[in-house]
């Protein structure tokens, strides 16, 4: 599976603080639950790399 192939599979996705000072990713799709946890600075290289994608994306439209 690679990132242009489309599934039909539903997913919730979260994002917040955690309290030992991480930002966690939640995603749960199927009965699985995967949490990744992430140092802020991850976060933000995180960040900047959707925002980077979507502007991309707005250029294949």
């Amino acid at each position: 599976m690679g990132i242009n192939s489309e599934k039909d599979i539903e997913a919730n996705l979260q994002i917040g603080p955690t309290t030992l000072g991480m930002v966690r990713i939640f995603i749960e799709a199927g009965g699985v639950e995967i949490p990744m946890d992430f140092e802020p600075e991850e976060a933000e290289e995180i960040a900047e790399e959707i925002l980077a994608a979507a502007k991309q994306a707005r250029k294949a439209r």
